[in-house]
């Protein structure tokens, strides 16, 4: 009787830990897309500020803006020049120079700035409450004996390691260690120098923001993979599947 009691207790025990396990690998699974998408348009960022797709600020523009007046002063003063000869004919500009203009560029950097801001918040937050989920999944499946313990003890490794890279260190420790997180003016600051050095350091522009970034990537993906394994180890055990 005492023996049908503790197994009674013991299947309760199990159901209750497979319900909150339910529950935080729900959200393990939201949060991980949360930061795959927050990761993906940091890196869209990136290199739409590298291509120079996107307005620069306007104190940047000063200079070209100056050389474009200078240039238009000049062409004025040739005509003025070339007008006042009578045996010289005016150069008339041919209208399809209109057409060689580029485009104008529609996105200005104070909104991706600002966007930027905005997907490095989103993205601390949702990697944290994923390093917990992972944590508290690890809690439940020891006290609850669900097995997968290898698998879950490795995700969570791999999700710590992701947050540490992750984070902004070099706010903290400038000069010293940085970051895969990385502001406005850092990446404006870096695409704007590339434009005047050496292949050295525009082989650490992009192994500081692309190659960098594929690393973290790969570090939250391998986690997700690895919850899974934990996922379908439980399920065998249990004789779910």
């Amino acid at each position: 009787m005492n023996q049908e009691h503790n197994i009674q207790t013991n299947l309760i025990d199990t159901t209750d830990c497979l319900e909150a396990v339910s529950v935080l690998r729900g959200w393990k699974n939201f949060l991980f897309v949360i930061t795959i998408l927050s990761l993906l348009l940091l890196q869209a960022a990136f290199w739409l500020v590298t291509t120079g797709a996107v307005k620069a600020p306007i104190e940047t523009q000063d200079e070209s803006l100056i050389t474009a007046d200078e240039k238009t002063e000049q062409t004025t003063n040739d005509a003025k020049q070339s007008s006042q000869e009578p045996n010289q004919p005016i150069l008339l500009s041919s209208p399809q120079s209109k057409h060689t203009l580029p485009l104008p560029k529609d996105i200005e950097f104070e909104h991706l700035a600002w966007m930027i801001k905005f997907l490095n918040f989103v993205l601390i937050l949702a990697a944290m409450l994923y390093c917990l989920a992972i944590l508290f999944i690890l809690k439940i499946s020891i006290v609850g004996r669900l097995g997968g313990i290898k698998h879950i003890c490795r995700a969570l490794f791999l999700s710590l390691v992701f947050i540490v890279l992750l984070v902004p260190w070099q706010k903290v420790f400038c000069g010293v260690v940085a970051g895969a997180i990385f502001t406005p003016a850092e990446l404006l600051d870096s695409c704007q120098a590339i434009k005047q050095s050496g292949v050295f350091d525009q082989i650490m522009h992009y192994l500081r923001f692309s190659v960098y970034w594929l690393i973290v990537t790969l570090l939250v993906i391998l986690a997700q993979i690895r919850s899974g394994r934990w996922t379908r180890a439980t399920l065998r055990r249990l004789e779910v599947i």
